[in-house]
């Protein structure tokens, strides 16, 4: 009886071990990325459209950041942090004030920030903020 061996064709015998590997990699990846949390963000608690909140115009606080970074309160020029003590002392007195922001568009993002985590500390429960229209 005579044998006869037949040619397979061979493909590339690395490319399914590889895909294999890289397949392998990518799931541990995503199992790894999805443990990490993400969100480092300032969670504010937005009013919900079904139920406005109603705000006295007495009990609101007004605050700017002007284009070049400085801080009106109240018609007057503040640094950040007598900003925290003006505050902090209007709270004791006016626990429902809300804390009025008014953002110009070409002010530093870093202010803006200071600012919002200055208010946070101290706990002011009614937050708004708004940006200036351009002219």
């Amino acid at each position: 009886m005579i044998k006869r061996f037949s040619r397979h064709n061979i493909e590339d015998a690395g490319s399914s071990g590889s895909l294999n590997d890289l397949s392998f990699l990518l799931i541990i990846f995503f199992i790894v990325i999805a443990g990490f949390n993400v969100n480092k963000g300032f969670l504010l608690n937005l009013p919900s459209r079904e139920k406005p909140i109603v705000v006295n115009t007495q009990d609101i606080l007004k605050c700017s950041i002007l284009q070049n970074g400085k801080l009106m309160l109240d018609g007057s020029e503040v640094e950040l942090e007598e900003l925290s003590k003006r505050v902090s002392e209007k709270l004791v007195s006016w626990p429902n004030m809300t804390f009025l922001l008014t953002i110009d568009p070409e002010a530093s993002y870093q202010n803006v920030v200071d600012v919002i985590s200055v208010i946070r500390k101290l706990k002011v429960e009614n937050f708004s903020f708004r940006m200036n229209r351009s002219e």
